[in-house]
């Protein structure tokens, strides 16, 4: 009998250490990560991003190539540090973190970092190779919507399709250094309503051809509506 409780003493015991390790191993893969870990992260995923972009871009003088690399680095990093001080302030104020709210500071600290990088690319690159930057950066979505603007809404004139691909080209212009993915999709969308208005008072219906292509097909997104 007192071997049968031992055992049982023995089995609760393994199990409780078991149980606990378990506990703390949960604990310490969920968290949170330290500043410096973040950081390490965030310099990560900009090598990669930067790394996609020389690639794309193909250039033979390695120089040149570093150059580039290190304007694209620097210039995320500084995205960072606007970002972080737009969203501190935001929290202080005890405001939403969201696009709607980062809008109007968003577009005034912007501005001299955009400028400042493409006069730093255009020292490196030509023309064309800036856009291809800005096209990687905003996830070729001038390409992308402007096709699907050509898809969707039926009989574009050249004089219409000229201006999509203008107010395409602002968006890009105003959505390469947005704060992440969806800011910039938010961005977009700004200048896809002034294209649908504009087509709209061509005498287009840009809603019905909306409606009519989901409808035919209903299982893929429009690039074109949000």
């Amino acid at each position: 009998m007192k071997t049968k409780f031992l055992t049982i003493f023995v089995f609760q015991i393994v199990v409780s250490l078991l149980f606990n390790q378990r506990v703390v191993a949960q604990e310490l893969a969920t968290a949170a990560p330290t500043d410096t870990e973040k950081e390490a992260f965030y310099a990560r995923s900009i090598e990669y991003r930067v790394a996609d972009i020389l690639q794309a871009l193909q250039l033979a003088d390695a120089a040149k190539s570093n150059t580039v690399h290190d304007v694209l680095v620097s210039h995320y990093h500084d995205l960072r540090v606007r970002d972080a001080g737009i969203d501190t302030r935001l929290k202080v104020d005890g405001k939403e973190v969201s696009y709607a709210n980062r809008a109007e500071q968003l577009a005034i600290q912007t501005a001299p970092l955009h400028a400042a990088f493409l006069t730093k690319l255009a020292a490196s690159l030509t023309p064309e190779q800036v856009d291809q930057v800005k096209d990687l950066m905003t996830y070729n979505k001038v390409k992308v919507t402007a096709k699907a603007y050509e898809a969707i809404v039926p009989g574009l004139t050249d004089a219409e399709k000229a201006k999509i691909l203008e107010l395409l080209k602002a968006a890009r212009e105003a959505a390469m250094e947005g704060g992440s993915a969806p800011e910039k999709s938010d961005i977009f969308q700004k200048y896809k309503n002034q294209i649908n208005a504009y087509l709209d008072a061509q005498g287009h219906d840009t809603a019905k051809a909306f409606a009519d292509w989901t409808a035919k097909n209903p299982s893929t997104n429009s690039p074109v509506s949000k």
